[in-house]
């Protein structure tokens, strides 16, 4: 499992701005390098997990952070060739040098129970009061000697990205 993490200026941080989407577009092209960047370590062909997180400066709040939802999830889509299962997220508003639990699962159906996983995210300093801290996450498979059954990749009948 990597993670991509970059930190940004928020633009919101102390102020309630009724208006979050043009933040979330400008987003899109953070999202988009940063799949990229996991996608070069791992190899396209390799990811097997996926998903996202933010933590928000105390300035700031969840709502910032949930804007990576769409920014970040659809860059991961795009980058990867559009697997349909959603992708797992985790957001918190904390201080500098906090640590998100970050939730996976299988890129093409979120039910396989092989892949079910987790990564913690977090930079020593950061997020600042006026900071927000956006991840991805790849992995290239399942837990290591899984073996607690449930629906296998192999398995998968639907294009929904539910079974």
């Amino acid at each position: 499992m990597v993670a991509a993490c970059a930190v940004v200026r928020n633009p919101y941080a102390g102020r309630y701005e009724p208006d979050l989407l043009p933040f979330m577009a400008q987003l899109r092209s953070l999202g988009t390098l940063l799949a990229e960047e996991l996608v070069a370590t791992l190899g396209r062909d390799n990811v097997e997990t996926y998903s996202k997180a933010a933590i928000v400066g105390v300035d700031g709040e969840l709502e910032h952070g949930a804007v990576w939802h769409e920014a970040g999830g659809w860059a991961m889509r795009a980058v990867l060739g559009e697997p349909k299962a959603i992708g797992p997220a985790a957001k918190a508003v904390a201080g500098a040098g906090y640590r998100l639990t970050v939730p996976l699962h299988y890129i093409h159906a979120c039910y396989v129970r092989s892949h079910y996983n987790s990564m913690e995210i977090g930079i020593q300093d950061a997020p600042r009061p006026k900071e927000i801290v956006y991840a991805l996450v790849m992995g290239t498979g399942g837990r290591v000697h899984e073996r607690l059954g449930g629906l296998r990749k192999e398995n998968i009948v639907g294009q929904g990205g539910q079974r």
